[in-house]
């Protein structure tokens, strides 16, 4: 920043801007700034001689409070002129070359994908199924029509040619309607490209054109969107601190002497006493989940963050949305400050801009549908237009007048003059160069060590590198939620899994669980590495953001997230580890603990990268989701231990060896079977010999014989002790030899492999989002087409007519008074409050309003508590204290107060899938009465739509509504409710332009002429809007009350209040600015010696509404109350909200194929692999375990279902919320709507797995034949219910998506691992087999399905299955071993041989589970048991959704 220039003579001389007005309003800003600065002692440096002097305060006085003076502090306050004017003195002693860069463009034009009359359609469920199918064959044919055909797709223009010149050290302002194009032709100015299908026309930055541009000196052009995106949980300072590391200039860029450290320190320190937020510094900057600065602060941290880039074209798109006039001002203010004294040249699209602003500006660019109708001097705007015909109204402001234009403007004197001075500036830059070599020239002296000239960034990669690893490490230092979660997370199922197998014993009875352990040591890396995914795409804003900003190429953030990674992971990993290894008794020894450790670490390693590529390849979750279900499910069943290398299927055996997993698995293995002293590890006897005594026998030895073997893999004959190294040959294709020559190395290879794929993906190929938006239409059926068309027709009748205004107010008294009484207004009730405070958690203020049939704005600084005073109102705070009296006609609030009034929110939120009618009818359905016929309800909101004039977009999808249109239809929503007493609006003009603001005040204008009482917020109002109001409540900061009565005609009543007070208006001011400004809520200082709140107090006025107040409720008092129907909390019944609100779901499903296809898809996809895995499954005692296996992966499904199942059911609690708050349905019908709107696709997604599980593994050869198989389908459908009703369960008790996810691995992980196949019913340890055994729904569902399955199924041994042992000398193998085979079961092969005798351990598949605790006789009971745990789950939902809101208010 202190790179920057002082203002250049020629560019003030024709910039139009009043110079001495400009110094004064640089001085005032100057003081004002100083006033405001938090300060602090500070130690002057041996930079105090070469830079100016920062010192401040140490309090902050109040300013609205008028206390706040000069002579207020002892040390000299902060001189923005001194700081700046020195920094430049002493950047010119040192030779050091300033960057002016002026924008030329010409003929510049922006198409879009999609011709004109083009209309996109959502797509739906039914299209993405048939999408699948058809997809090859659509692909084979864009191929061949791409070699025959040159043709392109169509395209369709929304910028249309424009040209122009903005020299260094000039403001243009970019003026137009919704629409209009000013946000396109900011981002093509900041050469933003690539959301459009072509930029055409020349665009020059001092002469260098835009590709070069963008190739060698990215972030010297830049765009600040319209939203902060920032990092959470870095504080303000942090976030400075790592802007400025990356773009910090080199040795030659700085004075002589100061270091990278100093100058960083320096600007920092400036940046945020300019800005007046010095007091965030250690603040976390925050979003919506995490506490931190406000949304004004917020945004001047986006100010500072765009000022840390040094950059000399900026472009900031609607920065003043949501900000007060008085702060709107302000900011303008410090651009022209900027842009003066640093010589920037500056853009600025502004919604409702006022005068004050404007006449900031040097030159104004007016764009009307993608036209230029205007570009050139402020000053000579209006006139131009004026001289066309157009005539402005009185004390509307200059940009709205502008915006209503559509005019010829090529042909007029004025753009000729454009083209003039675009072609002197050519020459100039074609003959003397001297910007563009002075610019080479400061860029390049910019640029640190060893930074090649070719880069366009001001940080080597290295050093890029480093600052992104100190940033990432400090946010996930502090980021103490996810850090404390992830470690609990950790430790929890750590404790679990050591905990299940616990205390291993070093026997054969421990050999096949330590591989359990060892596997499900990794099955938890992988759920802990596949939270990247996810991040990769929430991350990606920020990335995209910084990197156009020049901070950093995107491979930087790769390498810095794996270096930052490292010590968190390692230390979380080794927590796992040791809880884990030391408590399931593995090999202790401290090399094997550590070996162990290393393999799960780079196995956690290699996996992390393999899901942060998945996460920079994919659009969305939805399709990250798809890749899930094609990668998990062969992670896990490849790594070698469900199914042996040996008996993989030939053609999918290669996964084995692409997989990361099975070598990190394999390495882990070898290491526990290789860990003695010998090299060996012996596996002791146990139980497992054949033939040995059962119960009441005597007949074999008890310790191993000769004539006994084990039935341990690897054993030998009459031999007691199993090497490792051979129970893993014979087992599991293992050799402990490999451990480091192939386990280690392949696993480190693929650690670096992903490393690779990630800095490819992100350079290459990661996706970015549209940022172009256009609306999404619904299809039309019959009766949509015919109310479309008749919609159309009015719409065209009422343009030819051209009814006057005063016709348009009738009709829309016509159109809108209540056809049971044409003259309800006059009867309408009093809506009255009187002392009202509202405490904690944000004090209120003391007032004493009456409402009637008006339309009142309810005006006040930013943080002064109006949409709080409107919450307060309109019952809607859930916390806090409110003491006073809110009455109606005199009378305490009824409880259908809330159905009585409409509320339209500040945040416009609705159901995203619902078309604007459909959102309408499901007001009106629902709020107004049950005795309404629905046909008269139907007219009604058609009448809506013609009044809000959305007839363009009845068939559009909300979510791809406009900022303006969303707003109107948040209007209509409350509308369509017929409210009987009140309507409140929070800010409904912010984000409009000001057409669209003119006409939706001009529109409530006519529903308080009807009669309807309005209370609305009001943010930047214009001269015009501000007069469309009958009366004005004005808070000050605190929520106290300083005026409250009517506006008047030309705003002459409350002119003259504040008048006969000492703040006179000017005649040439917005009145609405200048009473904040008067009340001290902007940086000016209040306008008298008292605080308007006492001088309200004091007044008649006060005196009258007290008066008025009394009056109206002696009035209404004398009056007999009037009978009291039987007042109802809903509108409607239980049963027809029901109905509603499941149609709306299931149409909002329907139409969200990404969401319901990726479940089918996932439901498919892991069924069909797990089945391929499986194939046409013989009656081998290996394809015995194989169908245990096969049924067991049915467990996994749930948590998948959950994974993607809580985000929409916390996302449709918003809307509910919001939804609930005007008692619109209740919540049992939320709850119950949504089990029911997932009941039909769950249903098909379970018929599709059971269809893709049972016929290709070969189910239904035992006893129960294609009978079981079809009992197998209701399991598999009432494990799908548990799983939707468990997500929505989890959903509804918890607060946040972030706290509900987390649950999720947990709890799979605890319900899989006590079912009884990962440890079986005998090896549980007696304390979980007693109750979490028995409570586990997942153990009724292996009970059912194996004891179905595996009922009656003959078992015949392999010839490598059977246990080979040798008789006794002169016995046979059926005289030594028969009474054990009638004990134990099983068969003996060959029971006449005296040699070699070969047993197999079951006979029937009930020999199998028998031993499980499993009963075929009980399978109905275990499965009704599972439905009975759905009933469950969805009774605690309703409950939750009933008492847990989380709505905070």
């Amino acid at each position: 920043m202190t790179q920057g220039a002082q203002h250049v003579e020629p560019a003030a001389a024709n910039s139009h801007v009043d110079v001495q007005g400009a110094e004064e309003t640089f001085n005032e800003l100057i003081r004002q700034l100083s006033r405001h600065s938090q300060t602090r002692n500070v130690h002057r440096s041996n930079l105090a001689s070469k830079t100016a002097s920062v010192t401040s305060h140490t309090t902050t006085p109040d300013v609205e409070k008028g206390k706040l003076n000069a002579e207020d502090g002892d040390e000299k306050p902060f001189d923005l002129r001194e700081y700046l004017t020195s920094s430049n003195d002493a950047n010119q002693a040192a030779g050091i070359q300033h960057k002016h860069v002026g924008v030329t463009w010409d003929d510049l034009e922006v198409n879009v994908i999609g011709g004109v009359g083009f209309k996109a359609y959502i797509p739906t469920f039914g299209g993405a199924v048939i999408g699948f199918f058809m997809a090859p064959f659509l692909w084979l044919w864009g191929l061949l029509m791409g070699f025959f055909s040159n043709k392109r797709p169509p395209t369709r223009t929304i910028l249309h040619k424009s040209s122009g010149v903005v020299k260094p050290g000039e403001m243009c302002l970019v003026l137009g309607c919704p629409g209009a194009g000013c946000t396109t032709f900011l981002k093509t100015i900041a050469n933003y490209r690539d959301d459009y299908a072509s930029v055409s026309g020349n665009v020059l930055y001092a002469g260098i054109d835009a590709e070069e541009m963008a190739k060698y000196y990215r972030g010297e052009v830049v765009y600040n969107q319209e939203d902060d995106i920032h990092i959470a949980t870095l504080t303000v300072a942090q976030s400075l601190d790592f802007a400025l590391s990356t773009k910090a200039p080199g040795p030659k860029g700085r004075l002589p002497g100061v270091s990278s450290k100093e100058f960083k320190s320096t600007v920092e320190d400036a940046l945020l006493k300019m800005l007046n937020i010095p007091h965030t510094r250690n603040t976390l900057v925050g979003n919506a989940f995490v506490r931190g600065v406000s949304g004004g602060e917020r945004k001047r941290v986006s100010i500072a963050e765009m000022m840390a880039t040094r950059a000399r074209v900026q472009c900031w798109d609607n920065s003043t949305r949501g900000l007060d006039a008085s702060t709107a001002l302000d900011f303008v203010k410090s651009l022209r400050i900027m842009t003066d004294v640093l010589g920037q040249t500056t853009f600025v699209t502004l919604y409702q801009a006022s005068e004050s602003i404007y006449e900031l500006f040097d030159k104004v660019l007016v764009l009307d549908k993608g036209h230029q109708v205007y570009f050139g001097p402020p000053s000579e705007a209006r006139s131009y237009f004026e001289g066309l015909g157009y005539r402005p109204l009185p004390r509307q402001s200059t940009p709205d007048y502008l915006t209503d234009l559509d005019a010829t403007f090529r042909k007029s004197p004025t753009y000729k003059g454009i083209q003039d001075s675009y072609q002197e500036v050519m020459r100039q830059m074609e003959t003397e160069k001297i910007d563009q070599e002075t610019f080479r020239a400061a860029v390049l002296a910019d640029k640190r060590r060893g930074v090649s000239k070719k880069s366009p960034f001001t940080l080597g990669f290295s050093g890029q590198v480093k600052a992104l690893t100190i940033r990432q490490f400090r946010l996930r230092r502090q980021d103490r939620f996810q850090l404390v979660t992830s470690f609990t997370l950790a430790i929890a199922l750590a404790l679990v899994i050591g905990g299940a197998y616990f205390n291993l014993p070093d026997t054969s009875a421990g050999a096949f669980t330590r591989g359990g352990v060892v596997f499900l040591a990794l099955l938890a890396v992988v759920i802990e590495a596949f939270a990247e995914m996810p991040l990769q795409m929430l991350g990606r804003p920020i990335v995209n953001k910084q990197t156009s900003f020049g901070f950093y190429r995107p491979a930087a953030i790769v390498l810095a997230n794996f270096f930052a990674d490292i010590p968190i992971a390692a230390v979380r990993v080794f927590i796992f580890n040791v809880i884990v290894y030391f408590m399931t008794n593995l090999a202790r020894s401290a090399g094997g603990f550590w070996t162990f450790h290393l393999f799960v670490y780079t196995g956690y390693l290699a996996l992390q990268g393999f899901f942060r590529t998945l996460g920079l390849l994919c659009v969305n979750f939805d399709s990250a989701f798809r890749l899930v279900a094609v990668f998990v499910p062969n992670l896990m069943q490849y790594t070698g231990y469900t199914i042996p290398t040996f008996n993989m299927k030939r053609w999918l055996f290669w996964i084995y060896y692409i997989n990361p997993l099975s070598y990190a698995w394999g390495g882990a293995m070898e290491n526990e079977f290789m860990r003695t002293s010998t090299g060996t590890v012996y596996m002791r006897l146990e139980i497992t010999s054949s033939p040995r005594n059962g119960p009441g026998m005597d007949i074999y030895p008890n310790d191993l014989g000769p004539n006994q073997v084990c039935t341990l893999y690897g054993a030998q004959p009459g031999s007691d002790a199993i090497p490792g190294k051979n129970y893993l040959e014979a087992g599991f294709a293992l050799n402990t030899a490999d451990i480091w020559r192939r386990s280690l190395v392949v696993t480190v290879a693929f650690i670096i492999f992903f490393l690779f794929t990630q800095l490819v993906a992100i350079e290459l190929f990661s996706p970015k989002l549209p940022g172009t938006s256009i609306n999404i239409f619904a299809k039309e059926n019959a009766e949509t087409k015919r109310l479309n068309a008749i919609q159309r027709e009015k719409k065209a009748a009422r343009a030819n007519e051209k009814q006057s205004e005063e016709d348009e107010k009738v009709e829309g008294k016509e159109r809108l008074v209540d056809a049971e009484d044409e003259n309800a207004h006059a009867h309408r009730k009093v809506f009255t409050w009187e002392d009202l405070n509202y405490h904690v958690p944000v004090p209120g203020g003391t007032r004493r309003i009456a409402a009637r049939c008006t339309l009142t704005a309810l005006m006040g600084a930013s943080g002064a508590g109006k949409t709080t005073c409107l919450d307060v109102l309109a019952q809607r705070k859930n916390i806090g204290v409110v003491t006073g009296d809110v009455l109606v006609d005199g009378r305490p609030l009824g409880s259908d107060f809330a159905r009585g009034t409409a509320y339209a929110e500040q945040m416009d939120v609705h159901e995203g899938t619902a078309t604007v009618r459909e959102a309408l009818r499901f007001s009106a359905y629902l709020r107004q009465p049950a005795e309404v016929p629905i046909e008269e309800k139907n007219e009604y909101v058609e009448e809506i739509i013609e009044l809000l004039e959305l007839q363009d977009l009845t068939e559009a999808l909300v979510f791809s509504l406009s900022v303006e249109a969303r707003k109107r239809l948040t209007i209509g929503v409350e509308l369509a409710s017929k409210p009987a007493l009140l309507l409140f609006l929070d800010e409904p003009t912010s984000g409009l332009d000001g057409q669209s603001a003119w006409n939706l005040v001009r529109f409530l204008r006519k529903l308080a002429d009807q009669g309807q009482a309005i209370l609305c917020t009001i943010h930047q109002p214009s001269s015009l809007l501000f007069e469309s109001f009958d009366r004005l409540l004005l808070l000050e900061s605190g929520g106290e009350t300083v005026y409250f009565g009517d506006i008047g005609k030309d705003s002459h009543v409350i002119r003259e209040y504040f008048a006969q007070h000492g703040a006179q208006c000017p005649s040439n001011v917005n009145p609405a600015e200048y009473m904040l400004e008067a009340i001290g809520a902007g940086l000016s200082p209040r306008v008298g010696p008292r605080d308007w709140k006492d001088v309200w107090f004091d007044s008649s006025e006060y005196k009258r509404v007290r008066q008025e107040i009394n009056e109206i409720k002696a009035q209404a008092l004398a009056n007999p109350a009037p009978p009291q129907p039987k007042t109802k909390t809903y509108a409607t019944s239980f049963v027809y909200q029901l109905k509603v609100v499941v149609q709306r779901n299931n149409m909002a499903l329907w139409r969200s194929p990404d969401y319901v296809f990726s479940r089918l898809f996932v439901h498919a996809m892991f069924s069909l692999f797990i089945s391929l895995s499986f194939l046409r499954l013989g009656n081998s005692v290996r394809d015995l375990q194989y169908r245990v296996f096969g049924m067991f992966w049915l467990a996994v499904l749930p948590p998948i279902i959950m994974t993607q199942l809580v985000p929409l059911f916390i996302f449709n609690r918003l809307t509910f919320i919001r939804e609930a708050s005007s008692r619109i349905y209740s919540p049992y019908v939320f709850a119950i709507a949504q089990l029911l709107g997932e009941v039909p696709y769950s249903t098909l997604c379970a018929i599709v797995y059971w269809v893709l599980m049972v016929y290709p593994m070969g189910f239904g050869k035992g006893a129960t034949g294609t009978n079981g198989t079809g009992f197998q389908l209701l399991v598999v459908i009432f494990i799908e219910f548990f799983g939707v009703s468990l997500g929505q369960l989890l959903g509804s008790l918890a607060p946040s998506i972030q706290i509900a996810v987390l649950f999720v691995p947990f709890t799979s992980v605890v319900l899989a691992i006590f079912c009884g196949v990962t440890i079986p019913y005998p090896s549980l340890i007696p304390f979980w087999r007693d109750w979490l055994y028995q409570l586990d729904p997942f153990t009724r569902m292996l009970s059912a399905m194996l004891s179905t399955e595996l009922h009656g199924l003959p078992i015949v041994c392999a010839s490598d299955e059977f246990s080979v042992f040798n008789p006794p000398s002169s016995q046979t193998c059926f005289e030594w071993a028969g009474e054990f085979v009638s004990a134990f079961g099983g068969y003996l092969n060959n029971p006449n041989a005296t040699a070699a005798c070969q047993y197999c351990q079951y006979k029937v598949g009930d020999e199998y589970f028998t031993p499980l605790n499993i009963n075929f006789s009980n399978r109905w009971r275990d499965v009704f048991i599972v439905f009975a745990y759905f009933v469950f789950n969805v009774i605690a939902t309703i409950a939750a959704s009933r008492f847990l809101r989380y709505a905070r208010r």
